[in-house]
């Protein structure tokens, strides 16, 4: 099995600052693990592209959550994402009740 497998972008988008994310195959199957995430790649796409907020995580200055409020849900939708060399890359997603 070839190593870069796992490595493998899934999606790709601009965000609404202009930067690119990316979500890997392997991140995906991450967030899966979230029973409420497996059909929400839209979501996920849509979260990026037009969050309601975009937050700076206090402990690490290049990680930033990406949080949009689906009133289906009554929630919003998290998602951290990491920048290295000006691109960012999707750690995890799932549903919260508040912007933290």
């Amino acid at each position: 099995m070839n190593g870069n497998m796992f490595k493998l972008r899934i999606l790709e988008v601009k965000d609404k600052t202009g930067r690119t994310i990316h979500l890997t195959k392997e991140r995906w199957a991450h967030i899966q693990k979230h029973p409420e995430m497996s059909d929400q790649a839209e979501q996920v796409k849509d979260t990026l592209q037009y969050p309601d907020k975009i937050m700076p995580f206090s402990y690490d200055a290049a990680v930033s959550f990406y949080y949009r409020y689906y009133k289906e849900k009554k929630q919003y939708l998290f998602i951290s994402v990491k920048y290295l060399n000006g691109e960012g890359f999707v750690i995890t997603s799932f549903y919260t009740d508040k912007i933290k």
